[in-house]
């Protein structure tokens, strides 16, 4: 299999990329479609995925067929088909409504570091998913996620926090998803073997 690599994205056929940026070691899965977003170092999406206005976190991990940031349909007009606003697919003599697509870019949805995104999971715009949290499978996200913590449902509640809170403060203030690729591959035998507080005791100070 092909190596990622610092300076250009794996981009996967048929993914589609419009006004994005990519970091080092990221990936785009196969006939996914990627919208004014930036993606941060080592995050990835996999086959299908509908990203738009989203800033990812570095190390996220966002699985198949998932949506995040979904534009909405005016609906609070008479009407919320978007001849409204893709106008110029109805007629010669007007064009689409600027203003509309802009406040749509501005609605922006935030993915933390490694965070993990299940199958098929919906994260709505103006949502911000915290540092380490995981949305399941097929939940909805309406709210803002906080760090670490693990939510599903629909709408997506929390069900309970990875770590208890001392850890969390302490994953935080280590904060290893800032590392250099240098150092990530130092420690990736201790990544691989060694629970959190373990390697918190190994990395801390």
């Amino acid at each position: 299999m092909p190596k990622l690599s610092a300076t250009a994205p794996m981009i996967h056929e048929g993914a589609k990329i419009v006004n994005s940026t990519f970091g080092g070691w990221c990936e785009i899965g196969a006939g996914s479609i990627v919208v004014n977003s930036e993606f941060g170092d080592y995050a990835y999406c996999d086959r299908l995925a509908d990203i738009a206005n989203t800033a990812v976190g570095r190390f996220a991990n966002i699985a198949a067929m998932t949506r995040i940031g979904p534009t909405d349909h005016p609906f609070q007009n008479a009407a919320q088909h978007h001849f409204l606003y893709r106008s110029s697919y109805y007629w010669d003599d007007v064009e689409d409504d600027a203003e509309f697509f802009a406040a749509r870019a501005a609605r922006r949805t935030s993915l933390g570091a490694d965070c993990w995104i299940g199958h098929g999971a919906i994260i709505k715009p103006e949502v911000t998913v915290g540092i380490g949290a995981i949305v399941a499978s097929g939940a909805v996200v309406t709210r803002d996620v906080g760090p670490f913590m693990i939510v599903a449902g629909c709408p997506a509640t929390p069900l309970r926090a990875r770590f208890a809170q001392p850890v969390i403060d302490r994953l935080l203030a280590l904060a290893w998803w800032d590392w250099d690729h240098a150092r990530l591959r130092s420690a990736l035998t201790d990544f691989r073997r060694l629970k959190a507080e373990e390697f918190l005791e190994r990395y801390e100070g």
